[in-house]
């Protein structure tokens, strides 16, 4: 696992065999979630829409935006608001403007309440245009007061000019010599440059521009709280320690040391493969011994047993099975000539090794051979991984080492080989052991309980190559 690429298959195999544990952290983290929402109040947002009339460039826009949410107007709407406890620099947090399509500032406020977010949304709005109106001349302070009357005065008298250039115009000469013909051009042309100065000083009015901002109505009341919710929060919780649970199963098996293949086996413990053999499938196959609240604890959970073991292959009948074992037995016998004991080391806690081993036994009892040609004798011992020991040597005379792949590393095979050659064993040979899915057993054309097939050795029951 740890150098082989992440698969769907690989996380399909989490969830099943995880899913109680995945489940669990779900709902830890969906009660994080919840916790983290009584840390922060709902709140509920709404807008205040406010039009500015005639042709403005981006960058003026957003200069707007900013004085929209400014403290000089969001303290004035806090000194208009009155809210007990609130001050203009908590609701500076609370207030926010951007400018939208079509010459919109859009002013949004944000409160404990719908009422009150309503409320600021819209008297933020209404500060925001008479500040803006005050920021471009309009105010009604007397020096304002009298630049308006100056501007309405001076309106009178181009129109006073008007009128007596229209009044020279008609007692100029009506005839047509070159005088009186100039005298009515200069006169017009004068006429036009007092309009064009007017249509100047009309678009260049303060007066215009707060006539040119307007409220786009009252900030519509919220229904619904402001993201994240309630629900937002729980979910996300939920997904965040689901995600967390998963990725850590993943880096776990990425990191894991544990040796899968044959030669990385064969070369921590320093023999030759024998051969594999199948073990039916059992559901307690890959869960460790054990009594007691952590281990019930351990099974509520299903953490019990191994999720990165891959599905069991389905394999032959009980007969297949049989013949695999067979081999075994064969090769030991032609490795280890005459009438000799041997040892059958199992880690400590593999199951599956256990079962083969004490399979093992079985087919090396059921000699078919003559006595000087015979299977060695077999004794299962179990040899547990932390601190190995094993039997010294007596009538035993060499270790066959029996374990399934992907449960040991090598540091803890190389343990067992080191406690092997300290009791002065040998290890002649290693078998794995892997978990199959069994079929039904021969119905007909079964051998018989202790026939040896006349197959080559070396070959597995479909020839290929144990």
């Amino acid at each position: 696992m740890s150098e082989e690429a992440i698969r769907l298959v690989t996380i399909g195999r989490i969830f099943r065999r995880r899913w109680r544990l995945l489940a669990i952290v779900a709902v830890t983290g969906a009660i994080f979630g919840y916790g983290a929402s009584l840390l922060f109040p709902p709140s509920y947002t709404t807008s205040t829409s406010v039009l500015l009339a005639g042709q403005w460039e981006e960058r003026e826009l957003l200069t707007q935006a900013e004085i929209a949410s400014s403290s000089a107007v969001v303290d004035r709407a806090a000194g208009a608001l009155d809210w007990s406890g609130v001050s203009g620099s908590e609701l500076r947090d609370q207030v926010s403007a951007k400018a939208a399509d079509g010459n919109i500032i859009k002013i949004s406020g944000t409160a404990e309440s719908p009422e009150r977010a309503q409320k600021l949304s819209d008297q933020v709005a209404k500060q925001f245009v008479t500040f803006a109106a005050r920021l471009a001349g309009e105010d009604t302070d007397p020096d304002a007061a009298s630049g308006s009357g100056g501007s309405e005065t001076l309106r009178e008298k181009v129109a006073q000019t008007n009128r007596r250039i229209t009044d020279l115009a008609n007692a100029a000469d009506p005839g047509q010599t070159v005088e009186s013909v100039q005298a009515r051009t200069e006169l017009e042309k004068l006429r036009t440059s007092l309009q064009e100065a007017m249509k100047k000083l009309d678009e260049a009015d303060p007066a215009s521009n707060k006539a040119n901002m307007v409220v786009m109505g009252p900030a519509v009341r919220p229904t619904g709280e402001a993201p994240p919710t309630r629900t937002q929060l729980i979910a996300a919780g939920a997904l965040l320690f689901f995600l967390f649970a998963v990725i850590g199963h993943l880096a776990a098996a990425r990191a894991s040391r544990r040796l899968r293949t044959e030669p990385e086996i064969a070369a921590a413990l320093g023999s030759a493969l024998l051969g594999s053999v199948d073990v039916p499938g059992e559901r307690s196959a890959h869960r460790p011994e054990g009594g007691g609240s952590r281990a019930r604890i351990r099974r509520i959970l299903g953490v019990d047993t191994r999720w990165d073991v891959p599905t069991p292959r389905m394999s032959g009948d009980e007969a297949d099975r049989r013949v695999r074992y067979q081999r075994v037995c064969a090769r030991l016998r032609e490795k280890v000539p005459g009438p000799r004991r041997l040892l059958v080391v199992v880690p400590d806690g593999d199951e599956i090794g256990r079962r083969a081993a004490g399979q093992l036994v079985t087919e090396a009892k059921s000699d078919p051979g003559s006595s000087g040609r015979g299977y060695p004798a077999l004794r299962v011992v179990e040899v547990p991984v932390s601190r190995p020991l094993v039997p010294d040597r007596g009538t035993e005379t060499g270790a066959l080492v029996v374990l399934s792949a992907g449960s040991w590393t090598a540091a803890e095979l190389a343990g067992i080989a080191e406690a092997c050659a300290d009791a002065r064993h040998e290890v002649v040979g290693i078998v794995l052991a892997g978990q199959v899915r069994a079929r039904p057993a021969r119905t007909a054309d079964r051998p018989a309980e202790g026939a040896t097939p006349t197959v080559a050795v070396g070959a597995d029951a479909r020839g290929g190559a144990v």
